[in-house]
């Protein structure tokens, strides 16, 4: 049986949330093996960051597309310069994101990026996009498809590869964080701040637990935001804990996207995130962090629905 039950959101909103709701469905006894997959054939059909022959807008787009604000980098630039200026965040924050993500690709044959670092140097000369997007602030586009199994735990135990267990999953957004056009209350939103809380209460843990963070990156500055939503600093530390040292496995303080992430590794609309801390669960990555009972998704910052989840080892449970 295939069924779907959700409301995405644009981009990776809703990666978590469809394990989310493959394990609710588990939960509700309405199945017992779930496959949750993700595949993407754009060469086929047209580029996302391409636009096609549109005689007509409606909508949202009626009120951007006249000025040419047509393709998510300059949409979600907007946001992000809203909130570099009200924290004081630095271009240096957002760089040592891209750094990590390709730092962690030269470890990885599967990355796309494998065996093309990148340096600070290689990223400031990097054309803009659309400020504060550098080239390399920016996630890839390409074909792939990836797919996780969910079955209930006491069958978990039976199969050969040691399980990541579902600690908790959150998926929604703030009040009118949606709202059009681009006239939301806190405009400067990763739109985690209502999800955040949910997930830690649900699965009882609080973010000096978690070892390991997958966060999608449609663009750098989202990234940033959503840490900071998720309780790993405040905004204004950004600065301080954003360094490629502090964002490294095995031992920085928060390894993230230990595979390379959307922009190093490949762009499966974020699924390969939730793969990426599987491993980190099972101790398989390329990238192994040190401490591996807690692992972090966090699924399409700055759109709405957004969604997280936590993944942990049986030490958790």
């Amino acid at each position: 049986m295939t069924t779907a039950t959700m409301q995405w959101g644009g981009g990776g909103g809703g990666c978590c949330a469809a394990v989310a709701n493959a394990a609710a469905s588990i939960v509700a006894g309405l199945a017992d093996c779930v496959v949750v997959f993700r595949s993407l054939t754009q060469g086929q059909y047209g580029r996302f960051g391409q636009a096609g022959n549109i005689s007509t807008i409606s909508g949202e787009r009626a009120y951007l597309m006249p000025y040419g604000v047509l393709a998510p980098p300059q949409r979600f630039a907007m946001r992000v310069q809203r909130y570099m200026h009200e924290h004081g965040v630095r271009q240096e924050a957002m760089q040592a994101i891209a750094l990590a993500s390709y730092h962690h690709a030269q470890s990885n044959p599967r990355a796309v990026m494998f065996g093309k670092p990148l340096d600070p140097a290689k990223y400031n000369a990097s054309r803009w996009i659309a400020e504060p997007f550098h080239l390399y602030d920016c996630c890839m586009e390409n074909d792939g498809a990836a797919a996780i199994i969910l079955v209930p735990e006491e069958r978990a135990r039976d199969f050969r590869n040691k399980p990541a267990y579902i600690l908790g999953a959150a998926a929604g957004a703030g009040y009118r964080s949606g709202a059009i056009p681009h006239n939301s209350p806190h405009y400067a939103s990763a739109s985690f701040e209502t999800l955040a809380p949910a997930l830690y209460r649900m699965a009882r843990i609080e973010p000096s637990d978690v070892d390991a963070v997958q966060s999608y990156e449609n663009f750098t500055g989202g990234v940033v935001m959503a840490l900071a939503e998720h309780g790993f600093f405040e905004p204004e530390e950004a600065n301080d804990f954003l360094t490629l040292d502090n964002l490294v496995a095995p031992s920085g303080r928060l390894p993230l996207n230990t595979s390379g992430g959307n922009l190093a590794e490949c762009y499966v609309h974020g699924f390969e995130l939730v793969i990426e801390a599987v491993r980190q669960i099972r101790g398989q990555s390329v990238n192994q962090v040190e401490r591996n009972d807690v692992a972090m998704v966090i699924g399409g910052p700055m759109v709405t629905p957004a969604s997280n989840l936590l993944l942990g080892s049986g030490a958790t449970l």
